[in-house]
């Protein structure tokens, strides 16, 4: 019931981090227990998300994975508890790449799966989410998060994330997944040197071409630190929000945050200025 909103006429969604994990790169930590998570969760709806992502293990560069079991201990009083809180139009997804988990966290109330992997890492991922008809995210990944920024090359890195994203699509579709429950993700900062992640964001368009609702995660990411007088993490608000703007002129339609209400106004303005046209 969550799926059904993809036209290139959409209002752009927010989609709200919330990271149960003693050590994401921007807010480890922070939101770790179940009482604080969902509080946080509940905040970022008042701010205007669309939807709420809750992952239980890390996927920043050089990070190890979780057990099945450690993500669903993280997880799954987070997703009972703002399951029973928030509205039902509000999604939750779940970020993983591990089926055991997503199915898990699906039969808790969970509504979407996030899978950074594209389906990779887990055969049994895409015929879950055909089984259960539920969206889900499709992102590029250049090797692992332990590995993948280790000196990461493309020869053209718009025409390989978009052939290697409609190849994972049509697996997708093979394994049942429907085509309005696909979305794709470019994997900004996974597998990308900074160059590779501008031109990424510069050829949005040729993403959103493939038919698909593109989603856009850049927040708090490093390459903008960069660029920006090497700030930390936590002061690229306003460089996300840039990110966002360039993203719905683009026709991205989901914008994965952790700054929900300043995204809110960087889409909602730049959604207008595209309708004024």
């Amino acid at each position: 019931m969550h799926s059904q909103y993809h036209s290139g006429n959409a209002t752009p969604r927010i989609m709200g981090i919330l990271n149960v994990t003693p050590d994401s790169f921007s807010d480890g930590g922070r939101y770790s227990e179940t009482d604080a998570a969902v509080r946080q969760g509940l905040a970022m709806l008042q701010q205007g998300a669309d939807i709420i992502d809750i992952g239980g293990e890390s996927t920043r560069p050089g990070s190890r994975c979780v057990s099945a079991e450690e993500q669903t201990r993280r997880m799954l009083g987070v997703v009972r508890q703002l399951r029973e809180r928030i509205p039902h139009d509000i999604p939750l997804s779940i970020d993983t790449t591990v089926a055991q988990v997503a199915r898990t966290m699906l039969d808790a109330g969970a509504d979407w799966i996030n899978d950074t992997s594209a389906g990779f890492d887990d055969p049994h991922m895409l015929p879950l989410a055909a089984e259960r008809d539920v969206p889900i995210v499709l992102m590029h990944r250049l090797g692992t998060p332990a590995t993948m920024q280790q000196a990461p090359y493309y020869a053209d890195v718009v025409r390989e994330v978009r052939d290697h994203l409609a190849a994972r699509a049509h697996a997708a579709l093979a394994a049942g997944v429907r085509e309005c429950n696909i979305l794709l993700d470019p994997g900004i900062g996974f597998g990308k040197q900074g160059v590779h992640n501008l031109t990424l964001l510069a050829g949005l368009d040729t993403l959103a071409a493939l038919g698909f609702p593109v989603l856009l995660g850049t927040s708090r990411k490093r390459f903008m630190g960069a660029i920006c007088g090497d700030v930390g993490p936590e002061q690229l608000m306003p460089a996300t929000c840039a990110t966002t703007t360039i993203g719905v002129l683009a026709g991205v339609q989901v914008f994965r945050v952790h700054d929900v209400a300043g995204n809110r106004q960087a889409a909602d303005i730049a959604w207008a200025v595209r309708n004024a046209g």
